[in-house]
């Protein structure tokens, strides 16, 4: 069971920054693989950062490499989703995501929407123009 709590949304102009929050109840070095997602109301839920976190190299969706950086801090089980030059189509409710299951790395690389098993309740990131 891995219970993860996220935070640190909120509103902010186009050009602005964020830093998202998500705090695992399992330590993160051994959580395997673990990644954000978003998700528009009615839409698709995409991933957007993935990291296997037995030394890894995040990757990011094309839509915000270069703008978003994924980092973790082993030390207090958080993993975090820097967001620089937001701009308004990154307006969407953000998870994080983790799956132990995931312990090879190119599975959790691999990985889609269906692979975690374990989600945050989600934190909702509005930019306006």
């Amino acid at each position: 069971q891995v219970l993860l709590q996220e935070s640190g949304g909120g509103s902010v102009q186009a050009g602005g920054s964020l830093r998202l929050s998500c705090e695992a109840s399992v330590n993160t070095d051994s959580a395997n693989c673990m990644a954000w997602f978003r998700q528009v109301p009615g839409g698709e839920r995409a991933g957007i950062a993935t990291l296997y976190t037995r030394g890894g190299t995040p990757f990011y969706a094309a839509s915000v490499k270069g703008r978003f950086t994924m980092s973790l801090d082993n030390a207090k089980n958080t993993m975090y989703l820097q967001m620089n030059n937001l701009e308004p189509e990154d307006t969407d409710m953000y998870y994080c995501a983790a799956d132990p299951a995931l312990e090879i790395e190119y599975e959790c690389y691999a990985g889609t929407r269906s692979d975690f098993g374990y989600w945050g309740q989600g934190t909702q990131v509005t930019v306006s123009s």
